[in-house]
């Protein structure tokens, strides 16, 4: 499989910004896709969730409120809704699979996306 995530900007605080990631090649309904970030000086976080098959979805607890990440199966692409944006939300922004259930760690990952810079300005 091969991920492209795009959409990421410059975009001031409090302001919404939609990120998406498609998935080219062999996708499987039980695989989980997931975001993560990395903001400048930081180690790569996870940022939310989503299970292909159910549409289950869960959430860092740093931004859970804020985003919202959902799919579009037909066209094999995760989006994540960004709203309310603060500063410290800067970071480039990752997509990738997991074939593990709820995995919110980077190494339970095996297919990641290039990235995408996301800027909040204040």
């Amino acid at each position: 499989v091969q991920l492209q995530a795009f959409g990421g900007g410059l975009v001031q605080a409090g302001g919404s910004q939609r990120l998406s990631c498609a998935a080219s090649g062999r996708v499987y309904s039980s695989w989980t896709m997931g975001w993560f970030r990395q903001g400048p000086g930081k180690e790569r976080e996870f940022v939310a969730g989503i299970k292909w098959s159910t549409g289950s979805t869960f959430y860092a607890d740093s931004i859970k409120g804020r985003f919202t990440i959902s799919k579009d199966s037909a066209k094999h692409t995760v989006y994540l809704e960004m709203n309310n944006l603060k500063p410290e939300d800067t970071a480039v922004y990752y997509c990738a699979a997991t074939t593990a259930v709820r995995a919110t760690r980077r190494n339970e990952y095996f297919a990641w996306g290039q990235g995408t810079q996301l800027t909040v300005s204040s």
